[in-house]
């Protein structure tokens, strides 16, 4: 079957009953989408799946025929940094760069599902009320707390990418 990881096309056989996530961390090593729960209720494994936050453990790899597929390792431009070399320079996605200036990020478990949940609704959203941000951001917890700082950071994220909306990779 074919999917699109990271804009990269992905030529991939898979078991009929595999999870997008163990496609995505056993087959094609992308380590970033996280096992969690296993059943849908903590975030940790999202993924962007046709530019949509997506629960990686509950989708079957087979049901994402054709689709596309964005995890944490593809939001940095030029790509993940084991396959660029040493010396070429990351440009973060401002939600990244706004996580990190805010201290959105604690132990860090859950901060690749709540980069990719917020960079869906930055997307649907450009200027979000606080009310989207807990919306949108309530299917990912955090056992750290950090949520004051992750929302502050989706708000300052909001702010960068409406300042240059071509800051985005």
């Amino acid at each position: 079957m074919r999917l699109t990881v990271n804009a990269r096309p992905r030529d991939i056989v898979v078991a009929d009953d595999e999870s997008l996530l163990t496609t995505l961390r056993d087959r094609l090593a992308l380590t970033g989408a996280k096992r969690g729960c296993d059943r849908g209720e903590c975030g940790t494994c999202t993924v962007l799946l046709d530019g949509e936050p997506t629960y990686s453990c509950l989708a079957l790899t087979r049901a994402c025929e054709g689709a596309r597929v964005m995890t944490i390792e593809g939001m940095a431009a030029p790509g993940h940094p084991t396959t660029r070399p040493p010396d070429h320079p990351t440009t973060l996605h401002p939600v990244q760069r706004a996580f990190i200036a805010c201290d959105a990020v604690q132990c860090g478990y859950c901060t690749p599902g709540q980069v990719l949940a917020a960079v869906a609704l930055l997307e649907r959203s450009p200027d979000p009320t606080d009310a989207e941000i807990v919306e949108a951001m309530s299917g990912n917890l955090c056992r750290c707390g950090t949520y004051p700082k992750i929302a502050h950071a989706i708000r300052e994220a909001a702010a960068a990418m409406r300042a240059a909306p071509t800051a985005a990779p």
